[in-house]
């Protein structure tokens, strides 16, 4: 399955949505031009939603720090939501649920912001 994902601007944060296999860097270089224009114009707070994200490795991992690093560096926060068991797995193996906030539902990721 191929790499694909959606960025939806919401009021206080924005919202990416990553769906199917992250393994190669390349896949992920227009979703990063992205992520570096939002947190230059104000939205610096980003929710990512891997409720459809089957596969990463390395590149993966790398990926998610990197739109973390840009949040923290520009005033924000990231959140990881809706994380599939097998992904769950990798983080707690690679210890990142210690870096990042990782929640259940975009729901409770938002109200992250709010504290």
């Amino acid at each position: 399955m191929e790499f694909e994902y959606n960025i939806t601007e919401k009021d206080t944060y924005a919202l990416i949505s990553l769906k199917g296999n992250l393994i190669e860097k390349n896949q992920a270089s227009e979703l990063m031009d992205e992520v570096n224009l939002l947190s230059e114009k104000d939205s610096s707070n980003f929710i990512i939603n891997l409720s459809d994200f089957k596969y990463m490795n390395s590149t993966g991992l790398n990926v998610l720090l990197g739109i973390l690093s840009k949040a923290r560096k520009s005033g924000g926060e990231a959140v990881i939501c809706a994380v599939p068991e097998k992904i769950k797995t990798l983080l707690v193996i690679t210890k990142l649920v210690n870096v990042f906030s990782v929640v259940d539902n975009e729901e409770l990721a938002a109200k992250a912001f709010h504290n």
